[in-house]
């Protein structure tokens, strides 16, 4: 079976690919909508989603916190990429498309798993609950999105 995973999740905001996009370059509005589970922290100090920034994504589990870092190997306006390296080998995108008066934010997660035992875990007890998570953070994201969108107008 081939470790190379694709998920993709898409969903559509009552507000402007401006302010969609700030909910993924403010650290402080993307606490609001990642899983409280999830911490995201500049490497380095200084939060950027210009292109080459690192960060870390640490996963605050109990006795653990694996951390993923990454690093932006895509920036355009309405799109950031994040790559990443650790026990996962992949691209976390992030691509907001206007469209009239709303905004469709697409997210593709893709993914390699080189450790097989991580592999196993991973199929076993966590792509359903991953997939269900990026859902959920989809729709916090939206919310977040709408209310800073409209606080504005």
């Amino acid at each position: 079976m081939s470790s190379y995973r694709v998920f993709e999740q898409s969903i559509q905001i009552q507000a402007s690919a401006i302010a969609v996009e700030r909910c993924l370059t403010d650290l402080t509005l993307m606490h609001r909508w990642l899983n409280p589970a999830l911490r995201c922290e500049p490497v380095g100090g200084v939060w950027s989603t210009d292109l080459g920034s690192q960060s870390r994504f640490v996963i605050q589990m109990p006795l653990l916190q694996p951390t993923l870092k990454s690093v932006v190997v895509e920036r355009e306006p309405g799109l950031i990429v994040w790559g990443f390296d650790g026990f996962f080998h992949g691209r976390d995108r992030w691509e907001c498309n206007p469209e009239l008066e709303k905004t469709r934010l697409v997210n593709r997660f893709e993914f390699n798993i080189p450790n097989p035992l991580v592999q196993f875990g991973f199929d076993t007890f966590a792509a359903t609950w991953t997939q269900k998570d990026m859902q959920a953070q989809l729709r916090r994201l939206k919310q977040v999105a709408e209310s800073i969108y409209f606080s504005q107008q």
